[in-house]
């Protein structure tokens, strides 16, 4: 803290306060991660109550009244004039999501994290049941305490707009809805060219047999080479991969394999790596306090598509790494071409699984989820017909359905997990990325050079000088400008694709 912050004891008490509340959500965080990775299948029931008890610790402390004294205190202080300062958006943020938690019971709060435990519970094994009927009463409780949140916090415009903005701060459901539809009108014509199109790349060749301990070594190679700091994180296997932070030098991040499809495992370690590399880019020293938090969620995710797909799935990236991967790989890709291998990377084709898709189609999972999650909660969609509606939302955008609900509508954990709101954080993501990408290309100079010699830290380093250093400092749209120079659009993803898929497909 500067001379300035440390002579406000309102200052300092709110902050000492936010921090020791810090030590209770990463204790949370640490048990939610154990629970997705290492937990003893008949610990579930108890580590449910643990984490229920925490929620209730963290929520008495985050309406704590002291809080809303010392920010009445703060509010025309010196510290609190220049809203994008430290202070002043510690005092900003603080007293908005302080305004917002003293609407919520304790009682929904807690229900929600037992809920949401007990989800993803029975979520992994629904899943590899293939078993929505299991799933299906624990899923609809969910909703029903999404709603009540809702209800209880209050919204501007549709209930659905105060889920999404825990995700995406003072978002609206429809702005996001119309910046999605512009992308849609772009994206299917392009989908259904490359559709039509005589060409086929060599997709075969990523389901060919790749060893699990020489996809986890690539995995480790590729995302320390990016910029993942193994000394502050660590990489484990879930049924569904995320990243999560339980402290200033503690990042975890997780992936899932398959010895017959190579992508999944790798592009999702590069995907949850670039989520870790922005959170190791956050300001050590404001851990627990707004300055030390990322921004949003669409602009962490910005973070993890940037290094997943402009980055890793760029023929640059794979000038470099295509002879490791060779090498780990003999069998699989002995006989291939770097040229083909890009092609099959970089193929689009409708498919069933969200993580699994390519870039092209990746936008319109999103978007079916977007519609499903809003129509629910706003009464419109009974949980129980979700496995028809979602195969409805298939036919209609991407022309195919699932025949089983593991790789249909339980593929995804976020429901499970409360994470009502969340799903269109990723598109915005996308978004986001391209842009950025765009505007680090015109200040560092050819980054394909950079990448083809296995540099890829002046790229890392100016996202953290120019994204990850400001925390919460700034809100999504207004750091996305700064960077960039642009609103948000969808124009810099669709110049994206149509530069790489347009030569691949010749269209």
């Amino acid at each position: 803290m500067s001379k300035v912050e440390l002579e406000d004891p309102n200052y300092v008490a709110l902050c000492e306060h936010n921090r020791e509340t810090g030590y209770l959500i990463s204790t949370a965080a640490l048990l939610e991660w154990d629970q997705q990775t290492k937990m003893p299948a008949l610990a579930s029931e108890y580590r449910s109550e643990q984490i229920t008890h925490l929620a209730g610790l963290i929520h008495e402390r985050k309406t704590d009244p002291r809080i809303g004294e010392w920010l009445d205190q703060l509010a025309h202080s010196p510290l609190a004039k220049d809203p994008e300062s430290d202070s002043g958006a510690t005092i900003r943020i603080l007293k908005r999501e302080y305004e917002k938690r003293i609407k919520l019971p304790a009682t929904l709060v807690m229900e929600l994290a037992r809920a949401a435990s007990v989800g993803q519970t029975q979520w992994v094994a629904a899943r590899r049941d293939n078993d929505f009927d299991a799933f299906a009463p624990q899923l609809k409780k969910i909703f029903e305490l999404k709603k009540s949140e809702a209800e209880a916090i209050g919204y501007p415009e549709v209930p659905y707009d105060a889920l999404l903005d825990e995700y995406e701060s003072g978002a609206r459901t429809s702005d996001v809805a119309g910046i999605l539809e512009a992308l849609r009108q772009e994206l299917v014509p392009l989908v259904a060219e490359i559709q039509a199109s005589s060409y086929r790349a060599p997709v075969d060749i990523l389901s060919r047999k790749y060893p699990i301990d020489h996809q986890r070594k690539l995995g480790r190679i590729a995302s320390e080479k990016i910029g993942f700091d193994y000394q502050q994180g660590r990489l484990d296997v879930t049924h569904h991969p995320f990243c999560t932070e339980l402290g200033p030098s503690d990042c975890r991040i997780t992936t899932r394999y398959d010895e017959n499809f190579f992508s999944g495992s790798f592009f999702g370690t590069l995907h949850e790596a670039g989520h870790g590399i922005y959170e190791q880019g956050l300001r050590a020293e404001y851990y627990g306090l707004p300055p030390g938090k990322f921004c949003s969620l669409g602009i962490h995710e910005s973070q993890s598509r940037l290094w997943e797909n402009l980055v890793g799935r760029r023929f640059s990236f794979w000038q470099y790494f295509y002879p490791q991967a060779q090498r780990l790989f003999k069998d699989a890709l002995g006989d291939v071409s770097l040229d083909d291998f890009y092609r099959a990377i970089n193929h689009v084709e409708p498919s069933l699984v969200r993580v699994e898709a390519d870039e092209a189609t990746y936008n319109l999972h999103i978007i079916i989820r977007f519609e499903l999650e809003q129509a629910i909660i706003n009464g419109e969609l009974d949980t129980d017909d979700l496995p028809e509606a979602w195969n409805e939302k298939y036919r209609l955008y991407l022309g195919i359905e699932s025949p089983e609900v593991a790789n249909g509508v339980l593929q995804d954990v976020h429901w499970s997990a409360g994470l009502v709101g969340y799903f269109p954080t990723y598109s915005l993501g996308n978004l986001y990325a391209s842009q950025i990408f765009d505007a680090a290309s015109e200040q560092l100079g050819s980054l394909d050079t950079l990448f083809q010699e296995g540099d890829f830290s002046p790229l890392k380093n100016w996202l953290n000088v120019e994204v990850h250093r400001y925390g919460q400092c700034l809100s999504g749209p207004d750091l996305g400008e700064r960077v960039t120079g642009k609103q948000l659009s969808h124009e810099a993803l669709m110049n994206h694709l149509k530069e790489k898929l347009v030569p691949i497909y010749g269209l």
